[in-house]
């Protein structure tokens, strides 16, 4: 899985003359969407049933679970977890208060099976780190089970400190070169 750690200001007050503080924050990289045709394609591949059964069996799992998701049952997805609606709303004190127009959001809550959660922390993560010009300065890669560590090769085109005055703590090993690789 890749990450990218980009550096940006932080403010933590809404008040102007907080100055903000420069941390590094992480998020995955999210790869394109797949189209709906490749998936179908690969399931049909994969058990044995033609294209065309495949997509109707996709189309009509996708609208049984809408339908009892909707009506406020957990629906199970196999082999992922399951998936419900929820939704966020204001709280009130009297009862008499109580209506329709507090909820602010209706999302979707999906909750991982225990294997898809075990696959999860122990995929490999490989973290590119830019500072706040945009500039690669650091990679961090593990293969294990996510202890993330550095790699022992070096890039002398990459500043392995860019700030020595804003030290995080860890290990202050080397980086592995900067090419697109991996």
């Amino acid at each position: 899985m890749k990450v990218k750690a980009v550096e940006k200001l932080l403010k933590f007050n809404k008040n102007e003359n907080d100055p903000g503080v420069w941390r590094y924050v992480m998020q995955p990289e999210l790869y394109m969407a797949l189209a709906q045709k490749k998936v179908i394609k690969e399931a049909a591949l994969r058990s044995g049933v033609s294209q065309g059964v495949m997509q109707a069996c996709w189309d009509a799992a996708g609208e049984v679970i809408k339908a009892w998701a909707t009506e406020g049952h957990s629906v199970a997805l196999p082999g992922l977890g399951t998936m419900r609606f929820g939704l966020r709303s204001k709280a009130v004190e009297k009862v008499e208060d109580v209506k329709s127009g507090l909820i602010t959001s209706r999302r979707i809550i999906f909750t991982p099976n225990s294997d898809l959660k075990e696959e999860l922390a122990n995929t490999a993560i490989q973290i590119t780190c830019f500072d706040r010009t945009g500039k690669e300065v650091k990679r961090v890669t593990s293969d294990d089970e996510g202890n993330v560590e550095e790699d022992s090769n070096d890039n002398p085109n990459v500043n392995p400190n860019p700030n020595p005055n804003d030290n995080t703590g860890g290990d202050s090993g080397s980086i592995i070169d900067g090419t697109d690789e991996g």
